[in-house]
């Protein structure tokens, strides 16, 4: 099951460091990155139907 209440301990700092990945990152190797990271967290959800519930909830 999707979890789509907020999880994280400290969100502030999640969004801080997603956006520090990004500094100084040319506009294609800031989506290499975004598409890297998706892959792995799709990898670590491990779970087709998961994956599945969170595109239609980003959509």
């Amino acid at each position: 099951m999707l979890i789509t209440t907020p999880n994280l301990d400290d969100p502030d700092s999640a969004f801080a460091a997603l956006i520090d990945a990004h500094r100084d990152l040319s506009p294609e190797a800031s989506r290499k990155l975004d598409a890297k990271l998706v892959l792995l967290l799709v990898n670590h959800i491990g779970s087709l139907e998961v994956l599945r519930q969170a595109l239609e909830e980003a959509k």
